[in-house]
């Protein structure tokens, strides 16, 4: 290991906090004060006030996604690393004799035996033939419920297991119960064989994951032993239909940079996405047992996203939670289509407003806090830009209709004529537009200076970026009053089944994309009807979002098609290096047709129990001190760490 670096090492993570709370909040700050002059010009109405509030909540989120989009591209335009602040070294930095045992474990739930099969088996093929001080396996922890796609678990699991002979272990366990879902499924491995390995790299059932990632990962957990959680950041790969190669290409340019920007000033206080992580096995089972939330679904019983609160609850207990950002070699798959793309919304909606609830929960760090909820403002800022839009629509369509008064009194002698707005529309428009898309032009400028042959040549890299951001532009309202409406649905008390997604390529036909459109289509001809008759200045101003939804069914089937996306890749468009330079773990991915039925398996091996305790947001009573709370000030005391929790 390098001796000038400590792993440990986060210099001056107050001071970044600060900083760059500081430039959020003075340029949320700046943008509400203009909008306030703006709207109180002859006094503020209730509804001018409502507006206002609104306002001040998107124009903060806005805010915060632009300096972490500006500090990511700075740290990647200089090549430090976003939390040491220096060139990261190379080479191993575990120290030398050092051993470990980690486990990929791979969470399923009637999910495709095929894909998640022919994703397991590339992954592990990627691995190093021989890595004696790294002993690596995996798991597939399966709580199917169908009785056929457990059949076909076990024979095509008992073919890999022999497929891979001698190079990587494959483990599989079946448990008849759902109970706690994901998070009890991996509860049940570290209950009963997580004192076998060090740490688990989880996975999802669409994960890949390149052996050279995975080895570095073990590395840096190796290497820092305060280290609870690495985060990668997984990118799409596999995406034939026009919106899925449009989110992949988004992801590719876009993310790592962002996560950089996050990874700065979340520090050691990081947040875990539930795959594509590694973790430390002990702290996991002893801090991360989720208790259930009172009161009934949506809002209690089971925690759905139960990453968050994970990632909280290590931080919780002293250890840290970082993001590894530069890492390539960390990958999934997603929704082909706006349709299903919105079904996997429905359900993290759910789970993130849940944790609007444990927003108070006692010990946790601030920036825990802070995930949660930006967690539930991700899908309550839909609601809010909504209602934004129909506040404002009222407020015009009343100026349109009641005639103004300039006589207030009776005894008036003078009219009360209307003050002009001062001159700070447009610059307020144009600042939030600029914030909006600054991060994908500073995306755009580090792929032309990197690697922009990556993306199929300069030109090409440009046109695909104004492509995609006409494409999100064009989506953004039919994602709006989707968001909206999952919220809503919450907040009455509707539940959602927890299913697995669809990640297989389609193309919607008309009936199916018209069903589940024709009434956001409507009612944005409505809107539109509505204001162009009677206040045509803000019936022009609302173009992009009545023009999204009139035209929702056509971007919905259009967006699915599969020809239209090869012949975006024919002419290299939306391209990502994966694909113009495909790593081994993608390329030699192979679906083939399942085994016959009736193989069994090897038996996992001997399960050695321990206690996975259930925790508690609750103050405790007394003096009673959590066990949290001991290896928290424990690990503070401890010679082997300078940081802080």
């Amino acid at each position: 290991m390098n001796a000038d670096i400590n792993p440990q090492t986060v210099p001056w993570p107050r001071l970044r906090r600060l900083v760059v709370g500081l430039a959020i909040a003075a340029t949320s700050a700046l943008g509400v004060w203009t909008m306030f002059r703006i709207l109180h010009v002859e006094g503020i109405t209730p509804l001018e006030l409502a507006i206002l509030a609104l306002f001040a909540i998107t124009f903060s989120w806005i805010t915060m996604a632009f300096w972490s989009a500006v500090i990511g591209f700075v740290l990647n335009l200089l090549g430090l690393d976003p939390l040491s602040l220096r060139r990261r070294p190379a080479g191993p930095q575990r120290p030398a004799g050092s051993q470990s045992r980690t486990a990929l474990v791979m969470p399923i739930h009637n999910e495709d035996v095929a894909r998640v099969v022919a994703g397991l088996e590339s992954t592990c093929r990627d691995l190093p033939s021989e890595t004696p001080d790294m002993l690596i396996e995996a798991f597939v922890l399966s709580d199917s419920t169908d009785s056929e796609t457990v059949a076909e678990e076990k024979a095509a699991l008992a073919r890999l297991q022999q497929r891979l002979a001698g190079h990587c272990r494959v483990h599989y366990r079946h448990r008849d119960s759902n109970q706690g879902r994901k998070a009890g499924n991996l509860g049940d491995f570290c209950e009963r064989w997580g004192a076998h390995y060090d740490f688990m790299l989880v996975l999802d059932a669409d994960s890949l994951m390149s052996g050279e990632c995975i080895i570095e990962l073990i590395d840096e957990m190796m290497a820092n032993p305060r280290l609870g959680l690495l985060q990668t950041v997984p990118i799409p790969v596999r995406q034939l239909s026009l919106f899925g190669r449009a989110n992949q290409f988004a992801a590719s340019l876009y993310s790592p940079m962002l996560a950089s920007g996050l990874s700065f000033w979340h520090a050691t206080a990081a947040n875990y996405f539930g795959h594509n992580a590694i973790i430390r096995v002990e702290a996991f089972t002893n801090h991360c047992g989720l208790p259930e939330l009172p009161g009934k679904p949506p809002l209690g019983g089971d925690i759905l996203s139960h990453d968050f609160v994970e990632a909280a609850l290590l931080r919780r207990a002293g250890w840290q939670v970082r993001m590894r950002t530069d890492l390539r070699g960390s990958y999934e798959e997603m929704p082909s289509h706006v349709l299903d793309y919105a079904k996997r919304d429905r359900r993290w909606v759910q789970g993130n407003l849940q944790h609007m609830r444990l927003l108070r929960g006692h010990g946790l760090h601030f920036l825990s806090r802070l995930h949660f909820f930006c967690g539930a403002l991700a899908y309550l800022s839909s609601l809010v830009w909504l209602s934004i839009l129909a506040i404002s629509t009222i407020d015009a369509l009343i100026r349109a209709l009641v005639p103004p008064n300039f006589f207030t009194s009776s005894s008036q002698l003078f009219p009360n004529w209307p003050i002009a707005p001062p001159n700070l529309i447009m610059p307020l428009l144009i600042g939030t537009l600029s914030m909006l898309l600054m991060p994908k032009v500073l995306g755009l400028i580090l792929g032309l200076i990197r690697d922009p042959e990556a993306y199929g040549g300069r030109l090409r890299l440009v046109i695909s970026m104004l492509l995609e951001s006409i494409f999100a532009m064009l989506i953004a309202p039919l994602m709006m009053v989707f968001h909206s409406r999952f919220v809503l649905q919450v907040l009455t008390g509707r539940t959602v089944a927890w299913d697995p997604q669809s990640r297989e390529g389609r193309a919607l036909p008309w009936r199916e994309s018209w069903r589940h459109s024709w009434v956001w289509a409507l009612i944005g001809a409505a809107w539109a009807l509505v204001t162009w008759r009677y206040t045509p200045e803000f019936f022009l101003w609302l173009t992009p979002v009545w023009l999204g939804l009139v035209m929702a069914a056509p971007l919905v089937r259009w967006s699915s098609s599969l020809s239209i996306g090869r012949r975006l890749s024919r002419l290299g468009l939306l391209k990502v290096p994966e694909e113009t330079r495909p790593p081994a773990v993608v390329a030699e991915m192979d679906i083939t047709e399942l085994p016959p039925l009736g193989a069994e398996p090897e038996a996992p091996p001997e399960k050695l129990p321990r206690e996975m305790p259930e925790q508690s947001f609750q103050r405790p009573k007394g003096s009673q001190v959590p066990a949290w709370y001991e290896e928290r000030r424990r690990m503070r005391a401890s010679k082997t760490g300078s940081v802080k929790p």
